[in-house]
């Protein structure tokens, strides 16, 4: 039913006699408009400022060390720890010879220096009297030089066997093919003063530190309209930022580094720089199946908390998926594990994951969601990023030439770097490694992997007869390509005896 109004004293349809004061009855006596239109929204601030702490690599960025740099373009040092052993390329067959030379690699030649001593992992020494083995005590081997032919290390033995007790030198036994010599310290002669120098020459990689800017522009008219939305400048800049923060998280994971050339207007031939991200520089990464387990998490803060380069802090940043998977882990076998809900030193909630190795602390990520990586994640160091900065992030504010507007914006020219090799991408995509990145995998199966390649490195949970009878919880074996006695090539079954980092 239409409502019809009648006139007042001045003649205007303004009365409706009879009629209560209610929305509907309004709407209809001022021509049918319906009722969402006679009455202004109301708006649900909470939501319209809604700004999710979605940028965890950013914020811990923003924590890290901050190097200033006088460049867009940074080398980059990742200084290594010294190697700790070397491994025999060939036997060495010097039964009842004073001296005998160490088959090395190449690269490894001159890693012992003369004076040095070397340990031998599980070739056994001799007694006082060269006459007795001693299982257990391994073979130690002292450097007197090098060989002028193959440049490789000449060795004589500290306790090995003897042809009489009463014998002065010992001599060499047999040391078989992929024997690791450990290398301990050198041992000076009485009056000895000078040694050979050590000479660690760091290696750089080069970092390009992105620009990034953000621009937003508010005409007069616009910020002097009455809007049925309370838009302001406020409310737009925080929402513009918030976009802003988003895409450079994204960046700094998934972004590829790269330097080129555009031509600008009124300005001429001018570079362009993309940063690297985080993604990858990692150079060990865990290509996980399967279904997580207590026993898999204890060994990945083992390789984390026991290379080389040892952090202080263990921090995990998953996607849901990961994340997910390691909450419903079955702990019922494990009751001296702990997980607690704690603040961290950023200032972050996270889940506490304590390991006798030491506690890692997991934290979504969303964007390894928007990225497609639900199922990986990184477990960095959280002292080991660096933060390198060109230009420190600013704001400026310019009117618009030619125009009655404002123009406000942010600019920044930075770049976030992995130092050392602690850190490790666990891709749970099987979408393959980075370029230069030490792939490995976690086996818990008493049977050999049937999908081996040679080359891949599997961490072992359990003793796997199938690898090998001397495969043992804990170990790392590979799958390498060896030259058997007939001279051909053949795939087999070889203890890893390197560090979990790319050469």
């Amino acid at each position: 039913m239409t409502i019809n109004a009648v006139p007042g004293t001045s003649g205007k349809m303004t009365q409706v006699p009879g009629e209560a004061a209610t929305v509907s009855a309004a709407a209809e006596v001022t021509g049918g408009v319906a009722a969402g239109n006679f009455i202004e929204s109301d708006i649900d601030e909470e939501l319209f400022r809604f700004n999710s702490d979605d940028t965890p690599l950013m914020n811990l960025m923003l924590k890290a060390k901050r190097v200033k740099v006088n460049s867009p373009e940074v080398e980059h040092f990742m200084i290594d720890e010294a190697r700790s052993s070397v491994v025999l390329t060939q036997p060495v067959d010097a039964s009842g010879q004073m001296q005998a030379v160490l088959p090395l690699r190449a690269c490894d030649q001159t890693i012992p220096r003369p004076y040095s001593t070397l340990l031998v992992r599980g070739v056994n020494g001799y007694d006082e009297t060269g006459r007795e083995e001693t299982p257990g005590k391994d073979l130690m081997l002292f450097v007197t030089g090098y060989d002028p032919t193959t440049n490789n290390p000449v060795v004589r033995a500290v306790n090995g066997p003897r042809v009489s007790a009463t014998d002065e030198f010992c001599t060499i036994p047999d040391i078989p093919k992929d024997s690791e010599c450990v290398i301990l310290a050198n041992s000076l002669y009485e009056t000895q003063k000078e040694v050979d120098p050590d000479l660690i020459v760091p290696q750089p990689t080069k970092v390009y530190l992105q620009k990034r800017g953000m621009n937003q522009v508010v005409s007069d008219y616009f910020e002097s309209q009455r809007k049925r939305i309370p838009f302001s400048k406020a409310i737009i800049a925080e929402q513009a930022i918030a976009n802003f923060k988003v895409r450079g998280n994204r960046t700094l994971w998934a972004g590829r580094g790269g330097k080129f050339k555009v031509n600008v207007p009124r300005m001429g031939m001018q570079y362009i720089y993309c940063t690297e991200g985080l993604r990858w520089q990692f150079k060990r990464e865990l290509q996980h199946e399967g279904k997580w387990t207590v026993e898999r998490i204890i060994a990945l803060a083992k390789m984390f908390f026991t290379g080389e380069d040892v952090p202080k802090t263990a921090l995990l940043l998953a996607g849901k998926n990961l994340l997910e998977q390691i909450q419903c882990i079955d702990f019922s076998k494990h009751p001296e594990i702990q997980i607690t809900t704690k603040t961290n030193a950023i200032g972050w909630t996270v889940t506490n994951f304590h390991t006798v190795f030491g506690d890692i602390e997991i934290k979504r990520e969303p964007t390894l969601d928007r990225l497609g990586w639900s199922n990986s994640g990184a477990l960095i160091g959280e002292n080991r990023l660096v933060h390198y900065i060109y230009s420190a992030e600013h704001s400026f504010s310019d009117r618009v030439e030619g125009e009655e507007a404002t123009r406000n914006g942010i600019l920044i020219w930075d770049a976030l770097a992995l130092k050392g090799g602690c850190h490790i991408w666990i891709d749970g995509e099987g979408k393959g490694t980075a370029e230069d990145a030490l792939s490995f995998r976690i086996w818990d199966s008493e049977e050999a992997p049937a999908d081996a390649q040679p080359g891949d490195i599997y961490y072992l949970t359990v003793d796997c007869p199938g690898i090998s009878a001397a495969a043992r919880t804990g170990q790392m074996w590979q799958m390498a390509i060896r030259v058997g006695t007939d001279q051909k090539p053949a795939a087999v079954w070889v203890e890893y005896k390197g560090e979990l980092s790319a050469e």
